[in-house]
């Protein structure tokens, strides 16, 4: 276990502080800073402060500048419960991990405050909002050594306990397979939430395995029988169902979100959501 939290923590600290994006990368720019002007662009600005319109308008590069307006409060909320054991690369568990790591370095980077809630049908942690690095490694350890197996997960309390307990406007990352009944919509008036969905393709595209036992991870009961196309096809319209409503939702109430499978790398997916150019 010990082997698995350092090198989660020495990718992700790689990663964020490395030369991948560049070294002024901050995940997170423009999220605690206000607009206030357009001046031509001058060799060595980020290409990504680049107001296209008016270069476009005006035939030459203007970039956009801002001004600090805020001392960020970075949050990430992951959702542990039975169903993150589980990946045919890596278990769902892991990459949630890895992205916690991933915020959690990039926001002390950017001398914002961070803070990781464990939940699954309650509240099992939340640390105190922290700009050191032990704050993420403490994240980074307590979700490693939490047991999920069976944990069940329950939304409606998941998102009525961060929106009691986080008081201050926060940059919010929910962590989660998002398989279930999901309303955000007053949480996302409180805070800029961003929903990072963690799946395996495995559970999007299963294949027919005929006869076998199966084992509920949150409930931890069993099931014993034929697991065939017709299954496959009733499972795969439910969760078709299931994504639709959440997408659909997502949009209504302005939440950013994106999806990254147990094959994929957790900080690329997380800089194009920010921007970066990967």
């Amino acid at each position: 276990m010990k082997n698995e939290i350092k090198r989660i923590l020495l990718k992700s600290k790689k990663k964020v502080f490395g030369d991948m994006l560049g070294n002024n990368l901050s995940l997170f720019h423009g999220e605690g800073f206000e607009f206030t002007e357009l001046r031509e662009y001058v060799y060595g600005d980020d290409i990504r402060k680049i107001d296209w319109k008016t270069t476009a308008k005006l035939g030459k590069p203007y970039v956009k500048i801002y001004t600090e307006e805020r001392e960020l409060n970075v949050v990430t909320a992951v959702m542990m419960g039975g169903s993150t054991y589980f990946g045919t690369v890596k278990q769902k568990k892991e990459v949630m991990n890895e992205l916690v790591a991933t915020v959690g370095f990039s926001a002390v980077k950017n001398s914002d405050l961070f803070s990781n809630v464990i939940f699954s049908d309650r509240l099992h942690y939340i640390s105190k909002p922290n700009k050191k690095f032990f704050a993420v490694h403490d994240a980074v350890k307590r979700m490693s050594e939490f047991e999920v197996l069976g944990k069940k997960s329950n939304y409606k309390e998941f998102a009525d306990t961060l929106f009691k307990r986080i008081k201050r406007k926060s940059l919010l990352f929910v962590i989660s397979d998002f398989v279930g009944d999901i309303n955000f919509a007053i949480l996302s008036k409180k805070h800029d939430v961003v929903a990072l969905i963690v799946r395996d393709k495995f559970e999007e595209n299963p294949q027919e395995l005929g006869y076998l036992r199966v084992l509920d991870m949150e409930s931890s009961s069993s099931f014993e029988g034929n697991i065939g196309s017709e299954e496959l096809k009733g499972y795969k319209k439910a969760l078709d169902e299931n994504d639709k409503k959440l997408y659909a939702h997502f949009k209504q109430n302005g939440i950013r979100y994106t999806k990254i499978y147990t094959d994929e790398e957790p900080f690329i997916k997380l800089a194009r959501l920010f921007g970066g150019r990967v």
